[in-house]
């Protein structure tokens, strides 16, 4: 495969985890306040189910995308996006091992649902995670577009 078209790859996985993660920051987390108690934790189970398929393998293809950009990348590359995309990469899976996926497991056993203080911890600093995950996905832009002009 090409090097170019390998990073158009990464380009388009890093848009779709620009899509889902904002899908995550400004409707489904702060949805679940407005759901009744009788049906928060069902909802949230529906949700759970739904994960892998479109948020875990795509935020793992981007992860293992970034790994090998390292050393398959078009001529030319600058080293701050390689790095770059990396890091905001890491740095994202990190925070959500740490706090949002800690937040969400305790939060499918609380009975408080919607009025849980671990939703109220995701509502005030999920804006981090977006960030990173946009961040990369625009360090992957301007890497293209440097590459390609």
């Amino acid at each position: 495969m090409n090097p170019l078209i390998f990073l158009l790859l990464n380009l388009a996985i890093g848009f779709y985890n620009v899509g889902t993660i904002w899908a995550m920051e400004v409707d489904i987390f702060r949805s679940w306040k407005l759901v009744g108690i009788e049906n928060f934790h069902k909802i949230q189970e529906v949700h759970w189910r739904k994960l892998p398929y479109w948020i875990f393998t795509p935020v793992g293809l981007a992860l293992l995308g970034s790994v090998f950009l390292f050393w398959y990348h078009p001529l030319g590359s600058p080293a701050w996006a390689i790095w770059g995309v990396f890091l905001s990469q890491v740095l994202s899976l990190t925070l959500t091992i740490i706090f949002w996926g800690q937040w969400q497991a305790k939060l499918s056993t609380d009975p408080l649902g919607p009025q849980s203080p671990y939703l109220k911890n995701i509502l005030k600093t999920h804006w981090i995670r977006t960030l990173l995950i946009n961040t990369s996905a625009i360090i992957l832009l301007i890497w293209t577009i440097l590459v390609i002009s």
